[in-house]
């Protein structure tokens, strides 16, 4: 993942006295959950490659996969820190984010660039967001995962310049967009639901069901962000 992302939660919660602390057992699972998100974007990176028109694209794409097996490793070392081996830890949610995957399969190469822009810079929100409310050591993991990289530009550029040309092309993928937020909210909410664990590290993060509606607001506010940025707002 590796998109830029609001903190609004985050910052409200790194002023509070309490943070919620390194040995929660919600950690492990939140460990899990991006480790799998992470893996499963490598794979996907390597796969659209292919449909890249260029070899300019095809070498911009493979970086940010290996960026992706980069941020998989730190994860898997973290939870090995903890005593957790990855592929346990990660069995829960596979087919929470395999779903996800399969209702936004990319068709064409922009579809691909605005899945990478906009969907997982919605689910860095979500979790970077929760970052401020943890343990700096862990905080530090998260974000360090989902920090944006270099290759935004690249993908900002290639939307940007298809989408000025063609009005349909902009009308088709702002709906894509749409549709990503929508898929994506069902998939943290359906996430969540899967351990108690990180059901509750999320809502001591948010500090009640309230907070993780505000939560969501915010996503959406940061979603129609990148949407602008890309051409499609």
């Amino acid at each position: 993942m590796g998109a830029n992302s609001s903190t609004a939660l985050g910052d409200a919660s790194e002023s509070a006295d309490a943070r919620i602390a390194a040995t929660h057992p919600g950690v492990a699972d939140l460990f899990a959950v991006l480790a799998y998100g992470e893996i499963s974007a490598f794979y996907r990176l390597a796969e659209e490659a292919k449909l890249s028109p260029s070899l300019r694209g095809k070498v911009h794409v493979a970086k940010m996969a290996a960026n992706e097996m980069g941020h998989f490793e730190t994860l898997e070392q973290a939870l090995a820190d903890r005593g957790a081996d990855v592929f346990d830890a990660m069995a829960p949610f596979v087919r929470a984010l395999d779903a996800y995957h399969a209702s936004t399969d990319p068709s064409t190469w922009l579809e691909s660039m605005v899945k990478f822009y906009v969907g997982d810079g919605i689910a860095a929100d979500f979790y970077t967001e929760i970052a401020g409310a943890l343990a700096p050591e862990v905080a530090e993991v998260v974000r360090d995962v989902l920090a944006e990289t270099s290759h935004s530009e690249f993908v900002i550029e290639e939307v940007r310049r298809a989408v000025e040309q063609n009005r349909s092309e902009r009308d088709r993928l702002t709906l894509w967009g749409r549709r990503l937020l929508g898929e994506a909210i069902t998939q943290a909410q359906y996430v969540m639901a899967q351990r108690d664990e990180l059901t509750e590290l999320v809502l001591t993060a948010t500090g009640d069901l309230n907070g993780i509606a505000t939560l969501f607001e915010h996503m959406q506010d940061s979603h129609a962000e990148r949407m602008r940025v890309l051409g499609l707002g």
